[in-house]
């Protein structure tokens, strides 16, 4: 009865376990393939012209990069379902033994009860007794024996009911798993066929050589005025700062010391909000994919140069718009190389910057709201025949990932 009462518990605590990790599984798995089908919409927009482009190259790479990722997640699924496929069928299997003990035991008890057949035997193996206690133990066992027999009775019927319905969750787990299988071939198919089209695309691109070694030196030159734009919003910070210092020396007649940046209260309120949603901004556009990360790597064309990204690339739809992460005051709106604009807003410390955009909505000075429209992301129509979004998180000048702070 223990071992049955230990397996019951198995059996309760296994469902929940296989529920909370197929669940978390499948929630990735469903976020993966929304992703893919966004990649692939890029693609097939990207398609309708037949020049090979180094953003129809990095979109191809993310679908692959994603592709890979569902496939992962696929066998980490199949892996799931396979170790509760082997626990349930040990379970049936434990169950079953445990019922033929029970039907044995019970099948004494009536073979037993057979031999015994009337109350008047049971009255007189009462009455038989030596004494009045024995007599009262005799019919406590008698009471006792007839509960025990009833609750083996019910206890036969509830392991059968266990049983049939983990023979049917087996039936079912199977079935998934073939499902599974059966997904991951068709994902691998064309996980093959994508890597196809990757190689000759890099083939057509690495002939281009000389036309990426421009464009390389062009985003170079956006990067270092961007650069220098955040500079000048940080020593106009320290300016304001260094006279509020000297304004709060002549009100208390008290030398501050050596003065040095402070943020006002505000400021330091925004700072803190901002902080605290690390890992939960919103995205800067609302539907998108990063084909550029973070940091120094290699060029996805070019043998032997690296790049260096202050932020990440998102590639979007044709039309998208831009929009702020968080709630902050627009610092500068100015034009940058190319013809395009910047915005860059500020979040106490922080700040967050958005390139590449046309018919911007803001100006130095607003206050803007959380995924408030800021302008539309240009579109290199005719060159690249790309949309992207180039952004950017600084803590005052120190540059951030900005994968490390959008929701992911």
């Amino acid at each position: 009865m223990r071992f049955v009462l230990l397996l019951a518990f198995f059996f309760g605590l296994t469902v929940l376990l296989e529920a909370q990790s197929l669940d978390e599984l499948r929630k990735k798995k469903e976020k993966t393939n929304e992703q893919i089908k966004y990649t692939t919409k890029l693609l097939e927009d990207a398609k309708k012209s037949e020049k090979q482009t180094l953003s129809k190259y990095k979109i191809l790479n993310k679908q692959i990069e994603l592709r890979t990722n569902l496939i992962t997640g696929i066998n980490s699924e199949v892996g799931v379902l396979a170790d509760f496929i082997d626990q349930n069928a040990w379970l049936v299997s434990s169950l079953n033994s445990d019922l033929e003990q029970l039907k044995k035991e019970y099948a004494g008890m009536i073979q037993f009860a057979q031999k015994n057949p009337t109350n008047y035997s049971k009255l007189l193996f009462v009455l038989s007794s030596n004494s009045f206690n024995q007599a009262y133990k005799r019919l406590m066992y008698l009471r006792q024996y007839t509960e025990y027999r009833k609750k083996q009775a019910e206890l036969i019927q509830w392991i059968r009911d266990l049983i049939q319905a983990k023979v049917g969750r087996l039936q079912v787990q199977r079935t998934e798993k073939e499902t599974l299988l059966q997904a991951k071939k068709q994902e691998a198919d064309k996980l093959n066929t994508e890597k196809k089209q990757q190689g000759k695309v890099l083939t057509t691109l690495q002939q281009k050589q000389k036309e990426f070694e421009k464009k390389l030196r062009e985003q170079q030159q956006i990067d270092a005025q961007l650069s220098r734009e955040i500079q000048k919003i940080i020593d106009e910070e320290v300016r304001k700062s260094m006279e509020r210092a000297k304004e709060k020396e002549k009100q208390t007649g008290k030398p501050s010391g050596t003065v040095k940046y402070e943020m006002t209260p505000e400021e330091k309120i925004a700072s803190g909000q901002f902080e605290q949603n690390k890992h939960h901004l919103p995205w800067p556009v609302e539907r998108g994919v990063i084909t550029d990360h973070f940091g120094v790597h290699e060029h996805p064309v070019l043998k032997n140069i690296q790049v260096k990204n202050n932020g990440v690339d998102i590639s979007t739809a044709q039309g998208a718009s831009a929009r702020s992460v968080f709630a902050g005051e627009v610092s500068r709106v100015f034009m940058v190389s190319g013809g395009n604009y910047a915005v860059i807003i500020r979040h106490g410390k922080y700040l967050t910057v958005y390139s590449n955009l046309v018919n911007v909505q803001v100006k130095s000075g607003d206050k803007v709201s959380i995924k408030q429209t800021i302008g539309t992301i240009g579109t290199d129509v005719g060159e690249d025949d790309k949309t992207v979004l180039k952004f950017q998180i600084w803590k005052e000048n120190m540059k951030q990932d900005p994968e490390d702070w959008i929701a992911r």
